[in-house]
């Protein structure tokens, strides 16, 4: 959206403000919902980092100004009726002021209402899978594959990581589309695993996949 035309399409609320969604521009997860007027979304257009205005305090704000989690937004987008905005954004720390990730925490139950507020492992599965790893690789768990992988050091989830690759590569030229979609889901999980090891972030795979991405 640039700023000279963009703005045009936004349809403000009888009250001046439009609903704005904020995601993570690499695990595309939602991380809050906040509410913006025309300043606000000039703002943020002109800095680069996200701007909302507050109902309850009836003033505009920057995200992550006093407590330094800011959002630096990459690109903004409006919805097919322009009466909501998504800043898709590079977060830095957590987006909740609980200091959880994400604001959406609390998985709702038909049955038993509301839970207690628990943090949400993201929403791509391999954002998900890469959290169950560092969980087991804290907690241990006796009976858990993955803590006996790790267990058993670097070079045995590297050599993994190449058996898997090769079971692959066999799958794809001689097995079926089930057996390769199997084999392709084993190296990721090892592969998962081996960063783990390793202590690499599975944001600093994404963050390399998005210079490919450009290239």
């Amino acid at each position: 959206m640039s700023q000279n035309s963009g703005l045009s399409a936004v349809k403000f609320g009888v009250d001046g403000l439009v609903p704005v969604v904020a995601q993570e521009v690499r695990s595309g997860d939602v991380l809050m919902l906040a509410f913006a007027n025309r300043e606000a979304l000039e703002r943020t257009l002109s800095t680069g980092l996200a701007h909302y205005y507050s109902r309850s305090r009836a003033a505009l704000w920057q995200k992550g100004e006093t407590s330094g989690h800011v959002q630096r937004v990459t690109e903004i987008r409006l919805d097919c009726d322009g009466d909501a905005v998504l800043y898709r954004v590079e977060q830095t720390g957590p987006a909740c002021h609980t200091g959880t990730r994400t604001c959406f925490s609390v998985p709702v139950s038909g049955s038993d209402g509301l839970p207690a507020s628990q943090e949400d492992p993201g929403g791509h599965l391999l954002t998900r899978l890469a959290a169950t790893i560092a969980r087991r690789a804290s907690d241990r768990p006796v009976d858990s594959y993955t803590a006996k992988l790790l267990d058993r050091g670097l070079p045995k989830s590297s050599q993994k990581v190449g058996e898997e690759a090769i079971e692959l590569v066999v799958a794809a030229n001689a097995e079926t589309d089930e057996r390769l979609a199997s084999e392709a889901a084993d190296l990721l999980y090892h592969l998962l695993v081996l960063l783990q090891a390793r202590r690499v972030p599975l944001d600093a795979v994404w963050r390399e996949l998005e210079t490919r991405e450009k290239s």
